[in-house]
């Protein structure tokens, strides 16, 4: 996941002094905010003398027209519009550079993002826009895996209250880049503030029922009814590589994931037509409860001596309420 730093979080340094310390440290892209500020394509021009890394200009405003002949003069790399300060629907030049987004606050839906499906990736305020230093609104990360599961080939920008325990949920639900600002700024230095959005020991406030796919989204079977064809197209219709097994009152009663089918076939290569769901169904797996933290999900990890894909969740009652996969943070990470 890149790290988008907001330049005018910092306001105790000049400029060029904050933008010289986000190249030192090697951040990935220079966060720049428009509320309506023409004078903002200035430090633009500045920027560009100063260094070469790519601009993420975000516009908040109500006439978009006015910023066109200036952002032709000036292209940026990203380029992202406020959705709700729109009067009327976004329509961007095909001669204006750079990847384009549409910006929506924690209370606006996804579904705005279908007459801009057009647009390169979604930017989720996570909290309320031009509020440094607030708090990640949890509603949002139910926000990213619906916008993911939506739209699985475009990017998730997010900005608002980053730390490095957001950071971590992020890169782990496949999130392209996030905006830090205060997070950044008031850490003892960028360079300590980057290492914490970056390093896998955090300190938690969040828990894995907060990000997890709940039950509803999860490849399931019952135990009651399931035959060996039926775990079969479980497994593959829920694209995840495994599928949930539980009873009618959603007990956990284990998972089948592609490991196990292949130990089945394997017994019974002889006879394949003798696999029954109790041959395939992995009974105690290493699972996690919707109240553990972050921090005791790492740890649980750390336990574990192969790699872990996925972990089903469950309550305490042991009824099964989701699960978490670890497909986007291996990908983004490895």
């Amino acid at each position: 996941m890149k790290i988008s730093a907001s330049i005018y979080s910092d306001k105790a340094r000049p400029l060029k002094e904050v933008i010289e310390d986000l190249v030192a440290h090697q951040v990935d892209l220079l966060h720049v905010d428009c509320n309506d500020d023409l004078n903002v394509f200035t430090d633009i021009q500045k920027i560009r003398e100063w260094c070469s890394l790519p601009i993420d200009l975000h516009i908040i405003t109500n006439d978009p027209d006015k910023y066109w002949d200036l952002l032709r003069k000036n292209p940026v790399e990203y380029l992202t519009f406020q959705f709700e300060d729109l009067k009327s629907p976004l329509e961007i030049p095909a001669d204006i550079a750079g990847k384009k987004g549409l910006a929506i606050i924690t209370p606006t839906p996804i579904s705005v993002f279908e007459a801009y499906q057009h647009f390169d990736f979604i930017l989720i305020m996570a909290t309320i826009p031009g509020q440094s230093g607030g708090v990640f609104d949890k509603v949002n990360f139910s926000k990213i895996r619906q916008f993911r599961a939506k739209y699985p080939n475009k990017s998730i920008h997010v900005d608002g209250g980053v730390n490095g325990e957001v950071s971590f949920i992020l890169r782990n639900m496949g999130v392209s880049s996030s905006v830090s600002g205060s997070y950044l700024f008031n850490a003892p230095s960028i360079g300590h503030a980057l290492m914490n959005l970056t390093k896998r020991e955090i300190e938690s406030q969040y828990t894995v029922g907060d990000f997890m796919i709940p039950l509803e989204e999860s490849p399931k079977d019952y135990i009651e009814t399931c035959t060996t064809k039926s775990i079969l197209e479980a497994v593959e219709k829920g694209d995840f590589g495994f599928t949930l097994i539980l009873d009618k009152n959603k007990q956990f009663k284990g998972i089948v994931s592609s490991a196990d089918i292949r130990k089945a076939l394997l017994r019974k290569i002889e006879n394949p037509s003798a696999i029954i769901p109790s041959d395939l169904i992995n009974a105690n797996p290493i699972k996690i409860e919707a109240s553990a933290t972050v921090v005791a999900l790492l740890q649980l990890i750390k336990k574990c001596h192969f790699p872990v894909m996925y972990f089903p969740v469950v309550d305490k009652q042991g009824n099964a309420v989701g699960i978490i996969n670890f497909v986007h943070l291996i990908k983004g990470e490895i």
